[in-house]
């Protein structure tokens, strides 16, 4: 039977079921959790009067679960299935963002909200393995690849809701109803209410192919755990080693400092050498403007090693990713008061980060290549993870005993690391060039 939809015609199985009926919800359902974890709850802690060095020190440590999800990563293959996986997962994110919603009024706001988004973060993190686990299964191949612009972009949407959206209603709400916890309780349920109706949505809209089966359970749990040890230990025997993992771990080294102190730096008042913007005002700046920009950096960026290769484009992206940092510095040292000066700053600083990022992505695909090419591919997501972990944990008492001024001065000095391991990695002639036979 034809498909009368648009988009590719689904593998025989899967009855009528549309990609564009659940990829967009899909990835848009796994970028929310992330961004609410490592954004929104900076700029609620904020809201809260909370110190930046407490924000800093434990919502980094929120970033664990993405650190050691390749260790738990075998559980997704031997229980259940991956659709099963998504939709409890999605529920149960739900209710980890209503238990947040009810933690806020009481007196131990700070201590059991963070403990519900330590369990949401997991959750989280599982439910990324599901979920692209589910991906590669219900698509087939060249589905998969007409896809991948179509998850990105509702992925990058989930961001601009949490860190734009999200940030400005919650500081309209707070400002209408002069309560904070209100507002921000607020927020938390409406998206509690949002992911019950996503998981409603693909309990019902996932398709159910037949490559989707059931794990083998406990029995070959011992066997599939060994061989993914095995797989695990021949990724720290490729050659370079050393220098692989110190480059995954120290490229973003100033950005992971910066990045957990950009939102506090914009809401602090000046005499405490902030900037003083409303909470309204940092969703559409930071939120809106900054990662719109942040889009067009990361498509600018693959376009450019699509044309010249990773080799040639590596300094150039490396420049692009660290310079513009100077944006905060600027901005610390002259204390503009014009939304539109702060948007731009902004801009420009998350635009190069975008051209940046996307040679350290590149740099992950080269050294995943070979055998066991997914399973090695998620362990430098994990060391991705570490690498904006332990320094952001420091970040924001640095930034409290330093100043704000001092700090970003530091984190132009801190992308010497990252300058020095960009120098020793190596990277084959044309990798990541397309070509007119194939693409790397």
């Amino acid at each position: 039977m034809t498909n009368t939809m648009a988009g590719p015609i689904p593998p025989a199985g899967q009855g009528q079921t549309s990609p564009w009926a659940w990829v967009p919800s899909l990835y848009f359902a796994q970028g929310l959790p992330y961004v609410t974890v490592m954004s929104l709850s900076v700029v609620l802690y904020k809201n809260l009067g909370i110190s930046n060095t407490d924000i800093a020190l434990y919502t980094s440590w929120l970033y664990l679960p993405w650190v050691i999800k390749p260790l738990w990563s075998p559980l997704a293959e031997l229980f259940g299935t991956k659709r099963g996986w998504v939709t409890v997962l999605q529920f149960f994110v739900g209710a980890a963002l209503a238990g947040v919603a009810l933690t806020l009024p009481t007196d131990r706001a700070f201590q059991l909200s963070l403990a519900v988004l330590w369990l949401m973060a997991f959750a989280s993190a599982s439910h990324d393995i599901a979920a692209d686990g589910f991906y590669m299964l219900a698509l087939p191949q060249h589905s998969q690849a007409a896809f991948v612009g179509v998850r990105s972009t509702f992925y990058r949407l989930a961001n601009i809701t949490g860190q734009g959206a999200l940030v400005y209603l919650a500081g309209e709400w707070a400002e209408r109803s002069g309560s904070v916890i209100t507002a921000w309780s607020g927020v938390f349920w409406g998206l509690a209410a949002l992911f019950g109706v996503l998981g409603l949505w693909h309990a019902v809209a996932l398709p159910r192919p037949a490559s989707d089966a059931a794990g083998p359970g406990r029995a070959a749990a011992r066997g599939l755990v060994a061989d993914f040890f095995a797989v695990f230990v021949s990724f720290f025997r490729k050659p370079g080693i050393a220098v692989i993992l110190g480059f995954l771990l120290l490229y973003r080294f100033p950005e992971a400092q910066l990045l957990k102190l950009a939102s506090p730096f914009l809401l602090d008042p000046a005499d405490k050498g902030g900037l003083g913007l409303t909470t309204q005002s940092v969703g559409i700046a930071y939120g809106t403007v900054g990662l719109i920009a942040l889009t067009l950096g990361g498509l600018v960026g693959g376009w450019v090693i699509s044309r010249v290769g990773l080799k040639r484009a590596l300094w150039p992206l490396v420049i692009a990713m660290h310079l513009p940092n100077v944006a905060f510095l600027a901005l610390a040292l002259t204390h503009p008061t014009s939304l539109w000066v702060i948007s731009g700053a902004l801009a420009v600083e998350q635009f190069g980060y975008g051209l940046g990022f996307t040679a350290y992505l590149m740099f992950m695909i080269l050294v995943a290549e070979g055998q066991h090419k997914t399973a090695h591919y998620a362990i430098c997501t994990g060391f991705m993870a570490l690498g904006m972990m332990i320094p952001g944990m420091w970040s924001g008492w640095l930034q409290d005993h330093l100043g704000y001024v001092p700090f970003f001065g530091w984190v132009l000095l801190a992308t010497l690391p990252s300058v020095a391991m960009a120098a020793l990695i190596k990277i084959p002639d044309g990798f990541g060039r397309k070509t007119e036979n194939a693409e790397t």
